[in-house]
């Protein structure tokens, strides 16, 4: 099973005319791919949504029939104002409803934000012909037709077949033992030296308050730099070896100045960005672009559910769900699964798999995360669609709690 789940390419983008979007296009291909879209939004519990792009007004609504579409303001529940930009952007798939809340931009006078995000998936079932999440539509098969065990771990010289047909279905991976806790204990010693490097506001950093209100280095980008040991380690087969994984031609992310990230996940966070919540990679946009590439953890320390282990919605890479913000997890009928790591240990997960890290409670942890991409057609394009969306993660790194309703 191919993780390459791209339908677009960067360089292609054209302006929107949003009256014949809203007027023939989304009508036409809403009647067309009425299979694709109508089973899951019938799940949503949608409500009458306003899109107002500069002067003019739309209103989308879900009756027993299916969407409907309607020129103007019909006094919907929700409404959101977006510039033409903005709409281009959401169209195309480069900007996401999460993208325009975590940077600021989101105006959404009435509504809940949940209403926003729930209509979104409509239109990028419709717009990219991608079935909406139904229950029971994601199944979880071994090689051999049976049930596959999402509770299984993987030793590093176990069979390559295997560990690459459990990510393509589980969107996630864990390998035992890959490094050494000799090895780990030195990254770790780096990491105490590195850290008086790094400030707030350098833009290679992310920092967060704890309860006693001291400020902490949460996230140390371009770490190989600062660590011999780690620069060793993520040019070593053992971790090499996995890139290609998928057998669809993934390369090593070639971001000079960030081949590696190194975390600290301190015990009481109160402001900040550092145990993300329930999130995809692909939350701010770009997923029909670049997913799924896959992004390597590697476990500084040992993890568990006091320590800061991961948690993950196995399949979720092949469900269209919200891309972060849940509400309620349990929602959500995919199998969720635990990621206790020990020391020296490896996760691999997909950019569009939602996981989340748990808040540390009884001791802090430590993790490395680096990134693998599949091979852009337009390498040119694609590094300046990404730069776009790195800069908004980086000036507001992307917020996937519920945000406050707007006031209606």
């Amino acid at each position: 099973m191919s993780l390459d789940l791209r339908t677009r390419t960067d360089g292609n983008q054209q302006p929107t005319e949003p009256a014949q979007i809203f007027g023939d296009t989304l009508p036409a291909l809403l009647a067309a791919r009425a299979d694709l879209v109508v089973p899951g939004a019938a799940r949503l519990h949608l409500r009458p949504l306003v899109l107002e792009i500069d002067a003019a007004a739309w209103t989308l609504v879900w009756n027993d029939r299916g969407v409907a579409v309607h020129a103007g303001d019909a006094g919907a529940v929700a409404r959101v104002r977006l510039t033409r930009e903005e709409f281009d952007d959401l169209v195309d798939d480069l900007r996401t409803p999460i993208a325009l809340y975590s940077s600021g931009a989101l105006d959404m006078p009435a509504g809940e934000f949940g209403d926003f995000l729930d209509w979104w998936l409509v239109l990028r079932a419709t717009l990219d012909a991608r079935a909406l999440y139904t229950s029971g539509s994601v199944t979880f098969r071994d090689r051999d037709g049976g049930r596959l065990d999402l509770t299984r771990s993987f030793h590093p010289d176990e069979s390559r077949d295997e560990m690459a047909h459990f990510l393509a279905e589980a969107g996630f991976l864990h390998v035992r033992g890959l490094f050494t806790e000799a090895e780990m204990a030195a990254v770790s010693a780096d990491m105490d030296r590195a850290a008086p490097r790094y400030t707030r506001g350098d833009g290679r950093s992310w920092w967060a308050r704890v309860r006693s209100g001291e400020d902490r280095l949460v996230r140390m980008q371009g770490f190989n730099e600062h660590s011999p040991t780690t620069a060793a380690l993520i040019a070593d087969e053992r971790l090499l070896r996995f890139g290609d994984l998928p057998g669809d031609g993934h390369i090593y992310e070639q971001m000079a100045n960030n081949r590696i990230e190194a975390l600290f996940k301190p015990i009481g966070v109160v402001e900040g960005i550092s145990d993300v919540p329930w999130h995809k990679d692909c939350a701010l946009g770009r997923h029909s672009y670049e997913c799924c590439m896959i992004t390597m953890g590697i476990s500084v320390t040992g993890a568990g559910p006091d320590s800061g282990q991961l948690r993950v919605f196995a399949g979720s890479h092949r469900a269209l769900v919200r891309p972060g913000v849940l509400g309620d997890p349990g929602a959500l009928d995919l199998p969720e699964v635990a990621l206790a790591t020990e020391t020296g240990d490896m996760t691999i997960h997909c950019s569009c798999t939602l996981h989340m890290a748990q808040p540390p409670v009884t001791s802090e942890r430590r993790v490395m995360y680096t990134t693998w991409s599949l091979p852009p057609a337009d390498t040119a394009a694609c590094w300046a669609g990404r730069a776009k969306v790195r800069r908004a993660r980086e000036s507001a790194p992307v917020t996937v709690s519920q945000p406050p309703a707007p006031e209606a």
